[in-house]
């Protein structure tokens, strides 16, 4: 058979060329769509990206704004705009805002200049309108022209008149000359964006909500005298973004908040008054009273380190929890009922029901032997909680065995006793709302036996003697956030107790109180017992009694001791500034008439120039124009905290007695010091 090889290969090809050509010109087309598409996706996917809270500021190209509208209050007899809802930003979108865009790694001295250069690249410099809003009233205003430097803004009001007023009157006439006097500029913190769906001034809205959260509750007064050799982002914006945080999610206890605050307040009137004393400083140095204001300086400046160095405390996460508080808190309000009028003993007896055989156990047991003596009053209860609101002095509360939940803490102001019939595993009490201590003990002394304690969603202590004395032994403690805290003043005696799951310390040890622990398990905590020496004039060292424990697999040390922190035994250089000749402003109480010199440096070289210090300290303070300023030392608020183990801890004078105690797989060893 003969085959025509060579027409049948040419028509295949020219079959082939037709459809490689169609193929080709789909295949092209469909390329072209698919790299379309790939583009477009990671176009959207930067635009996702690089989009938290609107701090994308260089994406002009919008579809719409991206933010909320904050709606004024339903029912109201408003007349003025919404405006954009910018409060509710998360804790990464104000921390991104900050530290990459506003911030950065400026100084202290460089934050307004830093901000003002922020808001000039996001700000629109005109035609928009904003809410100007104080305590007093909320009024339309267009703004006409921006000033960075002064981050202020010059606007207009926009007529006619719309205003919403709180407990005052305002009309067209009076605005115009409040706005004529302060040369028709506001704080642009006082400015709230009004809403608009475009999209235009969403950046703009942002910008000002960062600004205004930044002076309102970071910035602090006194953070412009700083020294200028550190990160202020780091150093300060950080830890108060995240305490502003922690205490807007419940996750600081109430009393620590209250002392802050008080701190806070106390810091900022120290400040002022420190202020106006130096800058009233008069130009004739040798005048009296000129001798009396450097003495009130020093003072004012000594008041203002130390309250500085508390701030600093209670802003460091790690610091705050160490260190704890020693505020007035609401528990310490409950009083104490003292005993009955009629001297009748009270048993309570705490189940939601049992049975025969447990009721006649409870009789011959329990019961009988504590009703022998004199007259009972037996009293029955579906929960513990119940039962301990009505206890008196010298009551009992027994509960039988089950799970019993609580929804708030259990005070014990007098001294009574509460036991479980049954092993621990069987009595078990829960806490699982939010709020302060599980048990709050101020009696004299109360006593507990045989119960688990079991801890959720807590912000405080399991169990917290703030006075009297507490004898637990045979319990089992399993904890959320610090474990037992032992205050001031106050005894604890913890015999064969279980203790574990503890956040923070299983045991907390104050100043001038004594513990006695004999027999316990303390595991798998942060720390397996924290004890604080404030090196306080008139704290006194606590007494501690250790014995026959075992305490393992805790995350960082088996004993710590809280030391306050020095130059020496930390290791610190000391800063340059101190090899300097001293004059007699440093034989002042703790050097502080040092931190009193010339911002000119002019004078301050001709300063320096003269041997005499004598003379040099009288020229400082004659010189006029010159203001006060904090000397740039390594004061204590400012020093590095840290930790280190030990060995020879056991021999500190705090241990009556330490003896038996076992320590196995602490993560950062037995005992350790932690400098602050």
């Amino acid at each position: 058979m003969v085959v025509d090889l060579e027409s049948f290969v040419h028509v295949e090809l020219d079959m082939e060329n037709n459809g490689i050509s169609e193929v080709g010109n789909n295949l092209s087309a469909l390329n072209e769509a698919l790299f379309l598409n790939e583009e477009e996706e990671e176009e959207e996917d930067e635009d996702e990206s690089g989009d938290d809270s609107g701090t994308d500021h260089f994406n002009s190209e919008k579809s719409g704004t991206r933010l909320q509208r904050s709606e004024r209050p339903a029912g109201g007899n408003s007349n003025v705009p919404d405006t954009f809802q910018t409060s509710h930003l998360l804790f990464y979108e104000r921390f991104r805002a900050y530290q990459d865009y506003m911030l950065g790694d400026c100084k202290p001295s460089e934050v307004q200049a830093f901000t003002a250069d922020y808001l000039e690249k996001v700000v629109e410099p005109c035609d928009w309108q904003a809410l100007w809003s104080t305590d007093v009233f909320d009024v339309l205003v267009e703004v006409r022209d921006v000033d960075f430097k002064d981050l202020k803004a010059c606007v207009r009001l926009v007529l006619p008149l719309q205003c919403d007023t709180r407990g005052c009157d305002l009309t067209e006439e009076a605005m115009k000359v409040l706005l004529g006097d302060s040369g028709d500029k506001v704080p642009l913190q006082q400015l709230q964006v009004v809403y608009v769906l475009s999209g235009d001034f969403d950046q703009t809205a942002l910008a000002v909500e960062h600004l205004r959260f930044f002076y309102d509750h970071i910035w602090r007064q006194w953070d412009e005298e700083d020294e200028d050799d550190f990160d202020y982002f780091v150093r300060c914006v950080e830890p108060r973004l995240r305490l502003y945080y922690d205490v807007l999610e419940d996750r600081v206890p109430a009393g620590l908040v209250a002392e802050y605050r008080s701190l806070l307040r106390s810091c900022s009137l120290c400040f002022q008054q420190f202020t106006v004393l130096r800058s009233g400083l008069s130009t004739d140095s040798d005048s009296e009273l000129d001798n009396v204001s450097m003495v009130e300086g020093l003072q004012l400046y000594d008041q203002l380190e130390t309250l500085r160095r508390k701030l600093h405390i209670f802003e460091n996460p790690l610091l705050r929890y160490v260190l704890g508080y020693k505020g007035n808190v609401p528990q310490q309000c409950v009083q104490s009922r003292g005993p009955r009028p009629s001297g009748v003993k009270g048993v309570h007896v705490v189940t939601a029901s049992c049975s025969s055989m447990q009721l006649q156990s409870l009789l011959s047991d329990r019961l009988l032997p504590l009703c022998c003596s004199e007259d009972t009053e037996i009293q029955f209860h579906r929960d513990p909680l119940s039962a301990v609101e009505v206890c008196h002095e010298g009551d009992v509360v027994v509960v039988l065995p089950g799970v019993y939940t609580v929804s708030r803490s259990i005070f014990l102001p007098d001294s009574i006793t509460i036991e479980g019939f049954g092993l621990p595993d069987e009595v078990v009490i829960e806490k699982k709302n939010k709020g302060d201590s599980f048990v709050e003990s101020t009696g004299a002394n109360v006593s507990m036996s045989n119960i688990k304690f079991i801890q959720h969603d807590a912000i405080e202590g399991i169990l917290c003697v703030r006075q009297g004395t507490v004898h637990m032994e045979n319990c089992v403690l399993q904890c959320e956030t610090t474990g037992v805290i032992v205050r001031n003043s106050a005894r604890l005696t913890m015999n064969m107790c279980d203790l574990y799951g503890s956040k923070g310390a299983g045991v907390e040890i104050y100043p001038g109180s004594v513990c006695s622990l004999v027999g316990n398990g303390i595991h798998h905590c942060k720390d397996g017992i924290l004890i604080k020496d404030f090196a306080d004039e008139l704290d006194v060292m606590p007494a501690i009694i250790m014995e026959n424990n075992v305490i393992h697999n805790n995350e960082g040390y088996g004993v710590i001791l809280v030391k306050a922190n020095s130059g020496e035994q930390q290791g610190v250089p000391a800063d340059p500034s101190e090899d300097e000749p001293a004059g007699p402003a440093d034989s002042q109480p703790g050097g502080s008439a040092a931190l009193l010199s010339s911002s000119s440096s002019a004078q301050s070289e001709s300063t320096e120039a003269r041997p005499d210090s004598e003379s040099s300290g009288t020229d400082a303070a004659s010189s006029s124009g010159r203001k006060w300023h904090f000397n740039r030392q390594l004061s204590r608020s400012k020093e590095p905290s840290c930790s280190r183990a030990v060995q020879d801890l056991m021999q500190h004078q705090i241990f009556v007695s330490i003896q038996g105690n076992q320590f196995r797989r602490n993560g950062m060893g037995d005992f350790g010091t932690f400098f602050y």
